[in-house]
């Protein structure tokens, strides 16, 4: 049963989360309580707790290392700085789900001005949107427009616009969306997101390979039912070899986002032993996260591209993050340890 929620009055511990033990507590008279899954998820829609998290000084420094900024400048900033070691960005305006028209064109408009300030300040124009920042569960229409607009300014600085995969609900909607309305107008600037963890995604592929439509891969964060993603591990670790080895082979310059050393490594052993070009694809990692291991591909002569998140939303973000699966605590905990670790 999950620990149930202290009343208002207790005390709310952010330490914790300032000093990169990633999790939080409450602290009450009657003792100290790890929050769970349903714990953090209320946290993330508290706005006094969100303020107060804004304005304290140690949280923010800690989410830092994970996201860039609240800013534009911050987040090109970032991007000028890991261009600075030849890693290309893709920048993302964290927020999701929105439901106010109003809000959706002003995410629009400042994805437009990020657009212009990456290229006004020479770094490669590149970018991750959610469907539903831009109003997918408003309107199609209005999602398309907002789209539009995106990709046409990309299209004219020679940019590209990843459309982020969202929970599976999402997940053909995305996909009909990509592939109906947007992808035979602007195909070489846009792209799509696929999941390993989806018992769907090999046919997924399949449809963007025949499609030649860019792919980037990950596992996928989202908590889902076994009847429609993989429960272990081992299963979606497994099809993303699978997946992986297929868009190495036949896709258009896929993108392989993962911190998995076992499975980069079959990968660089695939593209040496069937000699595949280093610059048919990229590897790509989370802001923030194995650093080193970004650093030492790239050294390698590897493609390495990095996804920074930044924004108002950043608590929520993390929070959400963290309660869409709990292993991505001990995960993000693992890679803290191991980027300290002399010689790795």
């Amino acid at each position: 049963m999950p620990t149930a929620l202290p009343p208002a009055s207790s005390k709310l511990i952010l330490a914790s989360l300032a000093s990169g033990a990633f999790y939080l507590r409450l602290s009450t008279r009657g003792g100290t309580h790890l929050i769970t899954r349903q714990g953090l998820l209320w946290l993330s829609e508290q706005r006094r707790v969100f303020n107060f998290v804004r304005r304290n000084r140690l949280a923010r420094k800690f989410a830092s290392r994970f996201v860039a900024g609240e800013t534009i400048e911050e987040a090109v900033r970032a991007a000028r700085d890991l261009a600075a070691k030849s890693i290309t960005s893709s920048l993302d305006l964290l927020g999701e789900s929105v439901t106010v028209e109003s809000d959706a064109i002003a995410a629009r408009d400042q994805y437009l001005t990020m657009l212009d300030r990456m290229a006004a300040a020479g770094e490669e124009v590149n970018v991750s949107v959610k469907l539903t920042q831009m109003g997918l569960d408003i309107g199609e229409d209005l999602c398309h427009a907002n789209m539009v607009r995106i990709l046409e300014k990309a299209k004219q600085l020679g940019g590209f616009v990843r459309l982020d995969m969202e929970g599976s609900a999402y997940t053909q909607r995305t996909l009909d969306f990509f592939t109906g309305r947007l992808f035979g107008s602007f195909g070489s600037h846009c792209g799509v997101v696929i999941q390993s963890a989806l018992r769907r995604s090999e046919s997924d592929i399949n449809d963007l390979i025949a499609l030649k439509a860019r792919v980037r891969l990950c596992k996928g964060a989202y908590l889902e039912p076994p009847a429609i993603a993989f429960p272990d591990k081992k299963d979606v670790d497994r099809n993303y070899v699978r997946l992986m080895e297929r868009l190495l082979r036949e896709g258009n310059y896929p993108g392989l986002a993962t911190h998995d050393e076992t499975i980069i490594e079959h990968a660089r052993r695939l593209v040496s032993r069937e000699r595949i070009p280093s610059d048919r694809f990229e590897f790509q990692m989370l802001y923030g996260v194995r650093r080193d291991l970004q650093g030492r591909l790239r050294h390698q002569g590897f493609n390495m591209r990095v996804y920074i998140p930044f924004g108002t939303q950043w608590y929520p973000y993390l929070m959400r993050r963290l309660a869409e699966r709990p292993a991505n605590i001990v995960f993000i905990l693992g890679n803290l340890i191991r980027e300290s670790v002399p010689g790795r």
